[in-house]
């Protein structure tokens, strides 16, 4: 079973069980011509102010949420969780799915599926992770010229979500 699966280790490990044999490729090279997606998950944490808890990277001009890019065989759920606990050193429970976005390539990034989920209430929550400047709480409204429009309408819609209790599915932050 992969470490990096954030479910019951004996479900999963039957899972794979039952799938049978790994396929192999009846037409040779298809696999390979198949595009490459990349996921990232993070995590809308509010302190009990309301207010949503932003790290501050080092490698980017702008906040981001907690969370990440998922590694190879790692569940989106698992990476958040995993980015959480080397960016903030805590181990939540995340709850339940609040968005999935698409956002299209951008630069030197490939297009990606966007996984935000509900990160529950921390307060006095500190950076430990060399790729953080540290971290931040703030309003929507207060953090807007401070993180890229895409996130905003994101978060928009996670708070939506969290409030109404139905998952949104988007494309670059847009409902569809």
């Amino acid at each position: 079973m992969s470490a990096q699966h954030a479910g019951d280790p004996a479900t999963f490990a039957a899972d794979v069980l039952d799938e049978g044999p790994a396929e192999i490729e009846f037409e040779p090279g298809v696999a390979s011509r198949r595009p490459v997606k990349t996921s990232a998950a993070g995590a809308l944490v509010r302190d009990s102010a309301g207010r949503v808890l932003f790290v501050v990277p080092v490698y980017k001009p702008v906040l981001d949420i907690p969370g990440g890019m998922t590694e190879d065989d790692e569940s989106p759920k698992a990476a958040a969780l995993r980015e959480i606990r080397e960016e903030l050193g805590l181990d939540v429970r995340l709850g339940r799915l609040l968005v999935v976005d698409w956002t299209p390539r951008n630069g030197v990034w490939r297009d990606c599926h966007q996984f935000v989920f509900d990160g529950g209430v921390v307060d006095g929550a500190v950076a430990c992770d060399p790729e953080l400047r540290g971290v931040e709480y703030l309003t929507l409204d207060d953090a807007r010229p401070r993180i890229y429009p895409s996130l905003h309408r994101r978060l928009t819609l996670a708070v939506t979500a969290l409030e109404s209790g139905t998952t949104r599915y988007a494309e670059f932050g847009r409902e569809t």
